[in-house]
């Protein structure tokens, strides 16, 4: 299994190479496999991703949020949380997060690693703490056996969790969508309309923002460059990490990645759809009206962007035992 993945791997990769001298003037990058990945932690990983027990109520898991059915993201504005509490800001896309510069709309965590350990001791979200989570996963030998067969260890800790996640997470990129097959050389991928999408995509000034592998998620850019971007929601975007007062209302830039599939659009889920999304980012952003036309041709090369999903068999969970607490998810 190792060697087919390195050599698919190592295939794809000497083709993306090719292809990045056929087309080394366009903004956008193909996805690529990740360099190396460690098949135990992605398998442990991938247990704890859907596993609930790691929440207080033992009903949320990180794909509750996430999910990897409906483009690594919940489809609604703002997320659902313990208590069904209403979260505060949208879930991004979990799909190809390890190419962004930072996690979070924030980027309060540096790293998926650092991403992953944060919702589960969030009051609003999994609401759990670090200590508990581990005493979870410690009261279940199939669990203990699995995370000292990976990490040679005796004793469960949050990083070994975090790192696990990360790893599997670092599994889930979408490589092979229409505009990644356009760009390694086949001219037939694309229609008219997508092509002349691109080219006012390009032409507009949207690649300044949204570049590179993962079509955005490598800078902090402030939301409402030309027209104030009016918002109902308390997020203050990057001034809540660094206290600059500048950074307000900075957020992260997207990935357009998956676009189609991760509505609704912004920090705060206010536009519903793609064309929304693209009316108000040419308003707000580039001072541009796009007529209808435009706009249809835009989001038209946006979903061009849809790559292959993740695709494995789901996790089998080990049982609870008699000492593993049991769901509360009614608070009771």
């Amino acid at each position: 299994m190792g060697k087919i993945l390195t050599a698919f791997a190592l295939g794809l990769t000497a083709s993306v190479a090719m292809a990045g001298i056929a087309r080394a003037q366009e903004p956008i990058e193909p996805v690529r496999p990740p360099a190396s990945i460690n098949l135990g932690m992605v398998e442990l990983g991938k247990k704890l991703y859907f596993d609930p027990r790691l929440s207080k109520s033992g009903f949320i898991s990180c794909n509750s949020c996430h999910n990897l059915s409906m483009g690594g993201t919940d489809n609604i504005p703002t997320s659902i949380g313990d208590k069904w509490q209403q979260g505060p800001i949208n879930a991004p896309t979990v799909l190809n997060s390890s190419l962004s510069v930072a996690q979070f709309w924030d980027g309060r965590a540096a790293d998926l690693k650092a991403q992953a350990g944060g919702p589960i001791a969030n009051p609003g979200e999994m609401a759990f703490s670090h200590t508990l989570a581990i005493g979870v996963l410690e009261s279940i030998p199939a669990y203990v056996r699995e995370f000292k067969q990976v990490f040679k260890k005796d004793k469960i800790d949050i990083d070994q969790v975090t790192l696990a996640i990360a790893e599997f997470e670092k599994t889930l990129v979408t490589p092979n969508s229409r505009f990644d097959q356009w760009l390694l050389g086949r001219k037939d991928a694309l229609t008219p309309t997508e092509l002349a999408g691109y080219t006012l995509f390009k032409d507009s000034g949207c690649v300044a923002c949204h570049n590179g592998e993962a079509v955005g998620g490598n800078s902090f850019q402030k939301m409402g460059v030309v027209e104030a971007y009016k918002a109902n929601d308390p997020a203050t975007g990057r001034a809540a990490v660094t206290g600059k007062d500048a950074d307000r209302f900075n957020y992260k830039v997207p990935t357009l990645r998956n676009v189609e599939l991760t509505y609704p659009y912004f920090h705060d889920g206010a536009a519903r759809t793609l064309g929304e999304a693209v009316d108000t980012m040419g308003r707000i952003q580039l001072g541009k009206k796009f007529t209808a036309d435009e706009n249809a041709k835009i989001v038209a090369f946006l979903k061009t962007l849809t790559g292959d999903q993740p695709s494995f068999m789901l996790p089998i969970l080990p049982a609870s035992t008699d000492a593993t607490p049991r769901p509360t998810p009614f608070g009771k």
